[in-house]
């Protein structure tokens, strides 16, 4: 059986040392929406039993050729997929390039543009079109490469209603485009993929089995979409969920369910996948920086010595300190030390801070080696960070004397909820999804989510 090469279009380097961000419209670029369409088309393929290379974001063009060239074998595919720029932002529709002259070429390309269209109908199709037909004359993807190669651009960044099929339905795209990258593997290498078998486990619910099945799939526990729509939650708003189809029954990842508060675990003896819906936080506080902790001291130590053994021999009464220091500004000690995990990585530090300056929280950190803020105990430190939770959370005055150095740069109440601390507290997009992933940890080794 044929290999499928797949490459995000732009992101690559520059000469200057620049990376290429493509087409720029929309306040997103072609380079990051490639990067993540790709990231779903290639494990819809290898889930389907295809052998799948994903070719290096920072590589330019001539560089993803020659990358290609060097592992190529007969038999093999590659693809790039690419997003348009146009003027006129009425322009849109896909379209995918073969090398002029080459008929079977032009009717792969129609095959992989097909297969799209049928995913997404209200996507318009420019039809496959030969290289000689873009502006440059030429497409170095199509013709420099070794094996038969496609471009497909996907529709117009620059298009208003293509870019949005393009952000919320990049699911249904890549599950598109895999369809027609497997439709072309098969028909040039002459060879179906092997059928794929997966082993059955196991799936209960809030301590009662559950008469369906689930699959594993690398170790993964996936259960039928059809339980996730039996437990009142809505998936589908969310394009990074990976669905797979398998049988006739479709399945989603059980962990992913962990962002709709449900706990997710698993019982080595009968192979089972563990769901627990019941939970004892009320609906919508989880995530409120404002409110009362639900863990006690002693599942706070179990918790942050499961992830390190040696966490507490400097810090013995950090989990106290926490306990009593948000209680006092009425702050959530629960995910005043969940972001303590983070910072530290569970107290190994490691960072630009150091153990000795009782600072949980990176107040006052700036990089490169810069030692940010130094307090004189752990009990101070833990105020510090409280204080400043307090600052983005709440209007309301602080209790204790202030000890947060930068309480008076930040816009009182601006960040109630953890993930407004995102590209605030921390440049990290991601950082207040990854204190409540650790919150969420931490109530289901608690047993109260």
């Amino acid at each position: 059986m044929g290999r499928i090469f797949v490459s995000a279009g732009h992101g690559g380097i520059e000469s200057g040392g620049i990376p290429d961000p493509g087409a720029v419209a929309g306040g997103t670029t072609e380079a990051q929406q490639m990067i993540l369409l790709r990231d779903l088309i290639v494990p819809d393929l290898r889930s389907r039993g295809y052998e799948v290379f994903s070719v290096p974001d920072t590589l330019s063009l001539r560089d993803t050729v020659a990358w290609i060239n060097a592992r190529a074998r007969q038999g093999d595919v590659a693809i790039e997929i690419h997003a348009d720029a146009f003027t006129n932002p009425n322009a849109r529709g896909a379209s995918a390039f073969y090398v002029a002259n080459n008929a079977e070429r032009k009717r792969h390309a129609e095959t992989v543009l097909l297969a799209l269209i049928r995913r997404l109908p209200q996507l318009p199709s420019r039809g496959a079109k030969p290289d000689t037909a873009t502006g440059v004359g030429r497409l170095a993807f199509c013709r420099d490469i070794s094996i038969p190669s496609l471009l497909l651009e996907v529709g117009f960044l620059t298009n208003p209603e293509d870019r949005a099929l393009i952000i919320n339905r990049r699911r249904d795209m890549a599950a598109g485009i895999a369809d027609g990258l497997a439709a072309w593997s098969q028909d040039v290498s002459g060879n179906a993929p092997p059928e794929l078998t997966y082993p059955s486990v196991g799936i209960r619910i809030n301590d009662r089995d559950y008469p369906e099945r689930g699959i594993l799939i690398n170790n993964n526990s996936y259960i039928p979409t059809d339980l996730v729509d039996r437990l009142n939650i809505d998936i589908s708003q969310d394009p990074d969920i990976r669905l797979v189809q398998y049988r006739g029954i479709v399945y989603v990842k059980a962990v992913e369910l962990r962002d709709f508060n449900v706990s997710v675990g698993w019982d080595n003896d009968t192979r089972s996948v563990v769901l627990k819906t019941v939970s004892a936080i009320c609906p919508g506080t989880i995530d409120r920086i404002m409110g009362h902790g639900n863990t006690s001291e002693v599942q706070l130590i179990v918790f942050l010595k499961s992830a390190n053994e040696n966490a507490l021999s400097d810090f013995p009464d950090l989990p106290k300190l926490y306990r009593e220091e948000s209680a006092i500004e009425g702050v959530n000690y629960d995910i005043a030390f969940a972001q303590m995990c983070l910072e530290t990585n569970f107290l190994r530090f490691g960072g630009d801070v150091k153990p000795s300056q009782n600072n949980f929280s990176g107040l006052g950190a700036i990089g490169g080696g810069a030692q940010g803020a130094t307090f004189p105990s752990a009990r101070i430190g833990v105020r510090a960070q409280v204080q400043h939770l307090k600052a983005y959370a709440s209007q309301e005055p602080l209790v204790l004397d202030l000890v947060d150095p930068r309480f008076g740069f930040v816009r009182r109440g601006v960040a109630p909820l953890v993930d407004q601390l995102s590209g605030r507290w921390a440049a990290d997009p991601e950082y207040g999804k990854k204190i409540l992933a650790i919150i969420r940890r931490l109530y289901e080794s608690a047993g109260i989510l």
